[in-house]
């Protein structure tokens, strides 16, 4: 069986691999390149993306594919209990923890855990955490219905999901510059910055491959999610993917 890698067709045994090498090129430099290719924009959908958390005192979050901790962060930030940052990427798990841990706050260093693990396979027993995120991550996994049963399984009753990822532009103009600036600008400023062209050849392939806002919403349904729902935000460059468990 095939599986995209980008507008590559690959063995689904591969993909992972194929993933993770990405990754680990481009985790030095990911941070500027994520403010690069946004124009920093990416804090401000971050931002937006933890206010849909209802509520913080006491709560438990797990982020998936987090290997940056920008979401696990906020989540401390607004008053979250403890937040574990998971991603199956070393490299990018190391450089997160190390960028948290430079900054002066014992909350950050004392309330974030972090796991080396897989999104689709979690080692955390059913009803866990109060939220489970993913942000920009979700469209990189082999199999998304993977991730969205074990985010729903460790999840407590009442608890909320949520995916932040990029998504369909709806104007016909924006989506053709959008299109250009992508395949045509971050390719370069890649090759310019991380060294690596074809990782940032494939990060635009997979977004432009990557399921639309209402194919994923019937995903989560499908899957067990209630009041499922999104938002797009900067013209649908990217959507707000929520679900709850019953």
């Amino acid at each position: 069986m095939t599986v995209n890698f980008g507008f590559q067709k690959v063995k689904e045994a591969e993909k992972e691999t194929m993933v993770q090498g990405v990754f680990s090129k481009v985790a030095d430099k990911y941070d500027i390149m994520n403010d690069m290719m946004s124009f920093g924009l990416h804090r401000k959908w971050k931002d937006i993306f933890i206010n849909e958390i209802d509520s913080y005192a006491n709560m438990t979050l797990l982020d998936l594919a987090g290997g940056t901790g920008d979401i696990a962060k906020r989540f401390i930030d607004k008053g979250g209990k403890n937040a574990i940052v998971s991603d199956l990427n070393k490299e990018m798990l190391d450089k997160g923890k190390g960028r948290i841990g430079k900054k002066i706050n014992k909350r950050h260093v004392k309330n974030i855990k972090w796991i080396h693990c897989s999104a689709e396979n979690i080692p955390y027993k059913d009803n866990s955490f109060d939220y489970c995120t993913i942000s920009f991550g979700i469209r990189n996994v082999t199999h998304v219905e993977n991730v969205l049963k074990e985010a729903l399984r460790v999840l407590k009753p009442g608890g909320k999901f949520l995916c932040l990822e990029f998504s369909k532009v709806d104007n016909t103009t924006i989506s053709k510059l959008y299109d250009f600036y992508s395949f045509q600008i971050i390719p370069r400023v890649g090759s310019l910055i991380a060294n690596s062209k074809d990782s940032y050849q494939y990060l635009v392939e997979s977004i432009k491959q990557f399921h639309n806002p209402q194919e994923l919403e019937i995903m989560m349904k499908d899957v067990g999610y209630f009041s499922v729902n999104f938002k797009k935000l900067f013209f649908g460059v990217v959507a707000i993917h929520s679900g709850y468990k019953i």
